[in-house]
C-alpha cells in the first residue's frame, strides 16, 4: 500500500485487496471509502469483497465509486457527509488515489481555500492545479 496523508484525518491509497485490510486497522483508520467502480477490478477487488473484510475488522465502509463522468454534485455532496460524520481518520482508495484526492478536494471547497485544498493534495504527491476554476466556482455556489 501506499497510503498518502491528505490531512491529519483524511488519506488516500491506490487500490487494495482485503489483506490490507489488518494493516489499515493498525494504522488506525476507522473508516474506508471505495471510489472505484466495479468494473475496473477483477472481482476479488470488488467493492463487495472489500467491504466483507472491512467489515470483519470493524471498519466502517463506504462505496462512492466515482469516474470522471460520474463526479456529480451529489457524489461529491455524499463523500462530503460521510467525511463529516466519520467517527475517526478516513482511508480512500481508488486506482491511483488521485480520484479520492479530487472528490476530496471538490468536498472541501466551501470549507477550505484553493490555495489549502491544493497545497494539500500537492503535499502528497498529487498536482491538481488545474482544479482551481472549479475548486472557485464550487466556493461560491
Amino acid at each position: 500500500m501506499d497510503i498518502r496523508e491528505i490531512t491529519p484525518t483524511y488519506s488516500v491509497t491506490p487500490q487494495i485487496t482485503p489483506d490490507d485490510i489488518p494493516a489499515i486497522v493498525d494504522a488506525g483508520y476507522k473508516v474506508l471509502i471505495c471510489n472505484r467502480p466495479d468494473a475496473e477490478n477483477p472481482p476479488q477487488l470488488w467493492a463487495e469483497e472489500i467491504g466483507k473484510a472491512a467489515a470483519a475488522a470493524g471498519l466502517e465502509f463506504h462505496v462512492h465509486p466515482v469516474t470522471h463522468s460520474t463526479m456529480t454534485p451529489e457524489v461529491i455532496a455524499r463523500h462530503r457527509e460521510t467525511l463529516a460524520a466519520a467517527n475517526g481518520p478516513v482511508l480512500a482508495y481508488c486506482a491511483s488515489g488521485t480520484r479520492c484526492s479530487v472528490l476530496w478536494s471538490f468536498a472541501m471547497a466551501k470549507e477550505m481555500s484553493a490555495d489549502d485544498i491544493l497545497a494539500a493534495t500537492q503535499a502528497a504527491g498529487y498536482a491538481l492545479g488545474q482544479l482551481r476554476p472549479q475548486l472557485d466556482m464550487l466556493a461560491n455556489s
